[in-house]
């Protein structure tokens, strides 16, 4: 009656109008056509029996009709509002009695949440909804029930407590009762629980949510050391930047020189599972730059006021759409940017006769990048009685060191093999080439010389590996650390350009490939304004380019002028720093002094405090190379005993690199040297800058 009533109030002012714009209508047309007196009686016979009368019988026909129909459909809706308050309150009662019993032992947490939804369902019966949508309400409901309990156990961060579990259900099921257009979602998301487990088995990495941000202002694709360095650098420049890093491994950026030093040497037994580390000066570290704590979940980074940087684990960009701004992930998954940073890094180079040689080969071969690696060649180092080293440079000489010192203990063989006279051969100059594999064969390690790998076989459980000069080696296991290859698979999708001479992404000073996408680290190819085009493969270099992509991402504009170095230890005893261009093809100048117990790497890191040795640099202690006007002592340039020294590397009588031999803490006086790209008449006044012969 109500419905009637109101349809009725909003009728009864049309009528009314209507009529008298029917007589306004009808003495206006007497007026015009000058008939005046014929039609004044016409405008008074709206109800009277003629001259009309049948044209408002039918408006009132039509009134009343719409009247008859307004009050049946009010009628209709009441009674069906009726109907499903009624099947509301069953469907309420008889989930209540279910809850009940599927949850007896803990009824007086059920109670709270169901009085919630009572309440809800009463509120949104006040104003009664006419459209048809309502009507499959109790349907739609009935199913889903039981699937607000379990949606919470993918969100829970340590499934194994139980009363986590049973709290959270009681706290996330009552929204999607009160709004029922959710019942819909629940059913895609079953699989988010398979996510959580399988990321947790890393102790220093963050659960990987399915929710991956649509869109990220910085967008870094690698999570290594570049990443991580541009990621900071980001932060400090733009304190409430959001920061996704999307990374291929399962951990978060961590360093990789302990993998191939100081892990090794390591007393504990757990070292695998815990990566930390001593340093030489006896301080205890991890190789993860940052804890978890330090990163937000990814699903969290868009809707975080103050910024962040999440790392997206477990992921890959397969395709980079330039012009759009987007990137695909190996999933589909699509993510938009702003600016982009591609620091992908490079994978390990193997020889292709061993990629040839078939399957049992390279199930006994292991190319050395990775924590999965050292933690893989730690196991088989400890229960095989033969291992080969194939490389002799960086990689290939500290992981024969490290192996050596162990195999004093365990007997274990350890063989070092390289096409070069000696050890470190493209670097050092020849009689420091040949003092070094003296060095590293007191470690324990067997050395093969100017080897050359012709084929590499499995025979009766062991690999025989054939030299073209016709020796044979036998062995259990082998390591290839023969460099690496730059990681441009992005190369192609991004129509970015690869350099033919050095490999990686050809970018400017400014790290630029294109106006809004930068690279960093061992993917790239820049322009040194000092030195020319050149490829760097260190964690110094990372450093340095990834801090140097970070700040000219938040605008800074600044062109690569900061020399990296790169550092070297064949164990505690002896270590160097690089800088620049070191070849060995190069002239050079060695300047050499007697060495004291202050001048091993054991001692470098007990005055810096630090085994990462680039971390204590600063420019600011730089001082300009002034030649002396003292007459230079004569220095045995070529001796038994290289205890500590400077070599310099010559191009067109120009330094363009330095090796600091067991000199440590110098590394600003030298990049101040490369930096002024100055003639130098006497390299041993040079020297004198680094004090090596002080005691």
């Amino acid at each position: 009656m109500l419905k009637c009533r109101t349809v009725w109030r909003k009728l009864a002012p049309l009528a009314r109008a209507s009529s008298t714009v029917c007589r306004q209508n009808v003495r206006r047309t007497g007026l015009t056509h000058g008939r005046l007196p014929a039609q004044v009686p016409a405008a008074h016979m709206s109800t009277g029996p003629t001259g009309g009368g049948r044209e408002n019988q039918l408006y009132f026909l039509l009134v009343g009709v719409t009247c008859v129909g307004a009050g049946v459909y009010a009628y209709r809706t009441v009674k069906g509002d009726q109907l499903r308050y009624q099947d509301r309150i069953d469907e309420i009662s008889s989930r209540q009695e279910k809850f009940n019993t599927e949850n007896s032992d803990t009824p007086s947490e059920s109670e709270p949440v169901l009085a919630a939804e009572s309440v809800e369902a009463t509120e949104t019966q006040v104003v009664p909804k006419p459209e048809p949508q309502a009507e499959p309400v109790p349907e739609s409901e009935a199913e889903p029930s039981p699937e607000p309990q379990a949606e919470p156990l993918p969100e829970e961060p340590s499934p194994p407590v139980p009363d986590a579990e049973v709290e959270a259900p009681s706290e996330t099921t009552e929204p999607p009762l009160a709004e029922e257009p959710v019942v819909e979602a629940p059913p895609e998301e079953p699989a988010e629980p398979h996510a959580v487990p399988v990321v947790e088995e890393v102790g220093e990495s963050t659960p990987v949510s399915l929710k991956v941000p649509s869109h990220t202002p910085y967008l870094l694709i690698g999570g290594g050391t570049a990443s991580f360095a541009a990621a900071r650098s980001i932060r400090a420049r733009d304190p409430d930047a959001k920061v996704l890093i999307v990374t291929d491994e399962p951990d978060l950026p961590y360093m990789r020189p302990p993998l191939s030093k100081e892990l090794w040497f390591s007393d504990d037994p757990s070292v695998t599972e815990t990566l930390r580390f001593k340093q030489w000066n006896g301080k205890e570290r991890s190789i993860y730059f940052q804890p978890a704590s330090f990163y937000i979940n990814p699903e969290e980074l868009e809707g975080a006021e103050n910024g962040g940087v999440a790392v997206l684990t477990g992921r890959k960009v397969v395709h980079m759409d330039v012009r759009g701004n987007k990137v695909k992930l190996d999933d589909d998954t699509e993510i938009s940017y702003d600016k982009c940073l591609i620091a992908t890094g490079g994978v390990p180079r193997n020889l292709q006769v061993m990629e040839r040689a078939g399957e049992e080969v390279m199930k006994r071969t292991t190319l050395f990048r990775k924590v999965d690696d050292f933690k893989s060649l730690d196991k088989v180092s400890r229960n095989i009685k033969s291992i080969t080293i194939i490389g002799g440079g960086f990689l290939g000489s500290e992981l024969a060191c490290a192996l050596g010192r162990r195999s004093n203990d365990s007997g274990l063989e350890v063989i070092q093999m390289y096409p070069e006279k000696g050890n470190m051969g493209k670097v050092l100059p020849e009689y420091l080439s040949n003092w070094t594999t003296e060095k590293v064969k007191r470690e324990g390690v067997k050395i093969i010389s100017e080897a050359l790998v012709k084929s590499v076989t499995c025979k009766d459980d062991k690999v025989e590996i054939l030299l073209k000069d016709g020796r044979l080696v036998k062995t259990d296991h082998i390591v290839a650390a023969v460099g690496l290859e730059p990681n441009v698979d992005l190369a192609k999708s991004a129509g970015l350009e690869v350099d033919s001479d050095f490999g990686g992404f050809r970018v400017n000073a400014e790290l630029q490939a294109r106006s809004n996408i930068w690279v960093a680290g061992d993917a790239a190819c820049f322009y040194d304004i000092r030195l020319g085009r050149r490829r760097v493969e260190h964690h110094d270099h990372a450093v340095v380019s990834g801090r140097l992509a970070g700040e000219n991402m938040t605008g800074a504009n600044k062109p690569y002028w900061h020399q990296s170095m790169f550092w070297s230890d064949l164990g505690p005893d002896v270590g160097y720093e690089a800088i620049g261009i070191v070849d060995s093809s190069l002239p050079t100048v060695g300047v050499f002094a007697k060495a004291t117990s202050k001048d091993t790497p054991r001692a470098a890191t007990e005055k810096s405090g630090t085994g990462i040795r680039s971390e204590s640099e600063t420019e600011d202690t730089a001082t300009s190379p002034v030649a002396s006007s003292t007459p230079a002592p004569s220095v045995e340039q070529h001796r038994d005993d290289y205890g500590k020294g400077v070599i310099f590397y010559l191009r067109d009588k120009v330094v363009v690199g330095i090796i600091l031999w067991n000199v440590f803490n110098r590394m600003p006086i030298a990049r101040k040297i490369i930096k002024d790209g100055e003639e130098h008449a006497d390299l041993n006044e040079v020297a004198k800058l680094f004090n090596i012969h002080e005691d």
